[in-house]
């Protein structure tokens, strides 16, 4: 059997559109790179997860040919192409470098970012804190990660492998919340 460390990827999903939802966001856009590649499809599930059933929130579903900034850019633009009635209040995207994209196209288009679309990326990278409005992301324990797919490899191969007792290793993400997706308060409130 296969060594196996990953990251909860449907928590990460349920994580993003809660946190949107406790924002007050009741339509909620998914940014995704190509729904058929990687941990995209675990994170739509998860956004669906948090929704539940019954809920009183909508998850559109926004696929990307691509998962850069520049498939972002595209994205955005054709969310500012929805009428008001269509159009998210919130975007939850696939990962930084989509949300990026979407965040740059939004501040060229006038719109305000949390004010009138609040965002969420998914990765955590360190260009997420340094953008223009700081991106709220989720992050992935990469230093555990490393360290814990080194420390099975090695169990698995060194002197004591026939007694090594095989297992997988799932860690849970975190919400690092920042500018891009928290209410924003008028003044006396």
């Amino acid at each position: 059997p296969f060594v196996l460390v990953v990251v909860d990827e449907v928590a990460g999903g349920e994580m993003s559109v809660s946190h949107l939802m406790a924002g007050g966001h009741r339509r909620i856009g998914y940014v995704a790179g190509p729904l058929g590649v990687g941990a995209f499809p675990d994170r739509l599930a998860g956004g669906r997860r948090a929704l539940g059933d019954g809920a009183s929130a909508e998850l559109v579903v926004i696929e990307t040919p691509r998962a850069d900034i520049a498939a972002g850019r595209d994205a955005a633009s054709r969310v500012l192409g929805l009428s008001a009635a269509e159009r998210p209040t919130a975007l939850f995207c696939g990962n930084d470098l989509i949300a990026l994209g979407v965040l740059q196209t939004l501040f060229a288009a006038g719109v305000a970012v949390p004010g009138e679309m609040a965002i969420v990326g998914y990765g955590d990278m360190d260009l997420a804190a340094g953008a223009a409005v700081p991106l709220t992301s989720i992050r992935q324990p990469a230093a555990r990660l490393g360290r814990a797919a080194a420390d099975l490899v090695i169990e698995e191969s060194g002197p004591l492998a026939a007694q090594h007792a095989h297992r997988d290793v799932v860690f849970k993400p975190e919400l690092v919340a920042r500018a891009s997706s928290l209410a924003v308060r008028s003044p006396g409130s």
